[in-house]
């Protein structure tokens, strides 16, 4: 009876210092579920968060691209409301159509506006880390195929854009099949099959 009631004792003991360690900690644990998403309205990861805000600074910097390419037709925008956790994470795009009014997704976009939509973000990417990262500038851009997807107006849009980043110091280095580039690039390397399976270079300057 006596070690029963020493028992009964330590238990309750340990009850109240378990409660007490919960009052004290409960804070933390609750700002760390915040910090892995597993609390909250939004339910977003601290490292999710931060990389939506990059990421919104880089669509902002692609649409001034993509008003140039599209002809002020389309506009990037960040989404955080979708049917899957990874839409609603707000790391997804969808584009607004100005000749139509509609919002709708990326994937509705036709070849070559898929081509100069991704070239508008990966310029406007460049542009962000030049202007965050210390004033680390990415000088040179190689970007392989895609011009053929392009009808005559948009290359010319396109390449216009291109030609303002060379006009500013960049390098931008085109690898294509698109006949009509030869004549808009003065420096350009063409690289012929030969018969025998091998292929030559003629370096035109």
């Amino acid at each position: 009876s006596t070690r029963c009631a020493s028992c009964r004792a330590e238990l309750i003991a340990a009850e109240a210092e378990l409660i007490a360690l919960q009052s004290r900690t409960e804070p933390v644990v609750y700002l760390a579920k915040l910090a892995r998403g597993m609390t909250g309205q939004r339910r977003v990861a601290l490292t999710t968060y931060v990389l939506r805000h990059w990421f919104e600074q880089v669509v902002q910097a692609a649409n001034l691209r993509l008003a140039n390419m599209s002809s002020g037709r389309y506009e990037l925008i960040r989404v955080d409301e979708g049917s899957s956790k990874i839409e609603r994470t707000g790391l997804t795009l969808q584009i607004v159509d100005r000749h139509t009014g509609e919002q709708r997704s990326t994937r509705s976009l036709s070849g070559g506006e898929s081509f100069y939509t991704a070239l508008a973000l990966a310029l406007g990417l460049a542009d962000v880390v030049k202007a965050e990262a210390g004033g680390v500038d990415l000088d040179t851009l190689f970007i392989d195929e895609g011009f053929g997807t392009l009808d005559a107006d948009t290359l010319e849009q396109v390449m216009s854009v291109i030609d303002d980043l060379r006009d500013r110091g960049r390098v931008v280095g085109i690898v294509s099949h698109v006949s009509e580039l030869k004549d808009r690039i003065a420096e350009h390397i063409e690289v012929r099959r030969l018969p025998d399976g091998s292929s030559t270079l003629k370096v035109v300057a």
